[in-house]
């Protein structure tokens, strides 16, 4: 699964991962992580979601990174915000409102740019990758996070014979194993959410959760 391949979704408009309003579940479970205002939250694969807004809203200092410069375009222009730029060795960055969104591969941000950060929060990004790609991730970009650092991921899990992804389905054991070795992990909540989904059920996928994780960097 290659850049292009996100940024042809984009190009074409189909993006039916984003919402158009904050997460639920975000504005349910992110206080249990103890996070203070002021922090510096990092959400990684942002797209334009409007999970930023709202923790920039709470007084969180948000790091987004993102592939699709139409993603970072629409994410500002959408809150009627003109971004301040510049570029470094990450690429473009874009900065307004308490947000501050890297044009760039996600993979390319390093310990420098990631040691500050407090939390991390993460709907979309892991669901959107395949297997190999999902243990890299974990492996190193998640690394790079400082020791303390706490995060909220959200992930959904279906038979997945049943649908192509992306979403892909990533169980439990899945999230214990790349995680458990570096990170407290506990779900916090799990939810049938398949009748909220048409379009998971126009597939004919016959079951499907979302579960909350609260992580802990050891």
């Amino acid at each position: 699964m290659e850049p292009e391949f996100w940024q042809q979704r984009w190009r074409e408009g189909r993006t039916g991962f984003h919402q158009d309003k904050p997460t639920p579940l975000l504005l349910e479970h992110w206080p249990s992580l103890g996070v203070q205002p002021g922090s510096r939250v990092f959400v990684p694969l942002a797209g334009k979601s409007l999970d930023m807004a709202w923790l920039a809203s709470h007084g969180y200092r948000v790091l987004g990174v993102e592939l699709s410069p139409l993603a970072v375009e629409q994410f500002f222009a959408g809150l009627a915000l003109e971004p301040a730029q510049r570029t470094s060795q990450y690429g473009t960055h874009f900065e307004a409102g308490g947000i501050e969104i890297i044009l760039g591969d996600a993979f390319g941000l390093d310990a420098d740019l990631l040691g500050g950060c407090d939390a991390v929060y993460d709907r979309a990004a892991l669901i959107a990758l395949p297997p190999e790609l999902r243990a890299r991730y974990v492996g190193e970009l998640y690394a790079r996070l400082p020791r303390g650092c706490h995060g909220l991921l959200i992930t959904l899990e279906y038979p997945q014979d049943e649908k192509q992804g992306p979403p892909f389905s990533v169980p439990e054991t899945e999230v214990m194993e790349r995680y458990g070795r570096d990170w407290q992990v506990q779900v916090l909540e799990r939810r049938d959410i398949l009748a909220q989904q048409p379009g998971f059920q126009a597939e004919g996928v016959t079951t499907l959760e979302t579960v909350v994780y609260r992580l802990s960097r050891r």
